[in-house]
């Protein structure tokens, strides 16, 4: 969990449809009340396209709830579906929790761009883990976006390594993912990135592993990894 002066946040991130690019346009956190407010991309992001959402028309507003925002809800599945035992079991929930199903299945709908993830804290304990989706594969490993069997090939259990690409163009905070080969399967996603960096030059040790290589998904979802940082 990502935890900041006694409350837990989730960011909600969103998609420019174009280029892909991610931006953290708001930040949901709880501590016995549920607290929204705008990120700090989310200026950036409505230059880009993106619009504010139902019900929360200020940037500059913290807006409180004692229940989780119905904007937010209503992306989850409903409580009382037939199936929805193995809907909490898929994100090892033993009950249903809005907040924490929120966060680990990252609520997101066909119909935008949005999604939330679980946020990278400086101030995090000496050690986390993150699971994600690697950023941009198609580029990299060989399929194009299209043929997907001639695809990287990569197993559950692989090593990743990370490379700071200090050069990058469009991002000089970017970190690539490399394959033991030291081949490029993608990048870590940007909002990741900062706050990563910030923990590695601490002197914090890592492995980044490979949890599933699906061909079969969307080449957003085809390389799912699993990171775990301690900082010594």
């Amino acid at each position: 969990m990502s935890r900041k002066q006694g409350r837990d946040y989730v960011y909600l991130i969103w998609k420019e449809p174009i280029t892909r690019r991610n931006y953290i346009v708001g930040q949901l956190s709880q501590n016995g009340q549920f607290e929204f407010s705008y990120g700090h991309e989310v200026k950036e992001a409505i230059s880009k396209g993106f619009e504010l959402l139902i019900n929360f028309d200020n940037l500059e507003k913290i807006y409180k709830s004692d229940s989780l925002f119905p904007v937010f809800s209503s992306r989850l599945p409903d409580r009382k579906r037939r199936d929805i035992s193995q809907i909490l079991s898929k994100y090892n929930l033993d009950q249903y929790d809005e907040y924490k199903l929120l966060k680990r299945s990252r609520a997101r709908l066909p119909i935008d761009n949005l999604e939330f993830i679980d946020p990278i804290f400086d101030r995090d304990e000496g050690k986390m883990k993150r699971i994600f989706y690697v950023e941009g594969p198609r580029y990299y490993i060989g399929c194009e976006g299209d043929n997907c069997q001639e695809a990287l090939y990569l197993e559950k259990g692989d090593s990743l390594e990370l490379f700071f690409e200090n050069e990058n163009e469009h991002d000089k905070n970017a970190i690539k993912i490399l394959d033991s080969d030291k081949n490029t399967v993608g990048y870590l996603p940007r909002y990741y990135c900062v706050a990563l960096r910030n923990w590695l030059k601490r002197g914090a040790d890592y492995t980044c592993t490979v949890l599933e290589m699906n061909k079969s998904k969307a080449c957003s979802e085809c390389i799912k990894v699993n990171l775990e940082v301690l900082l010594k």
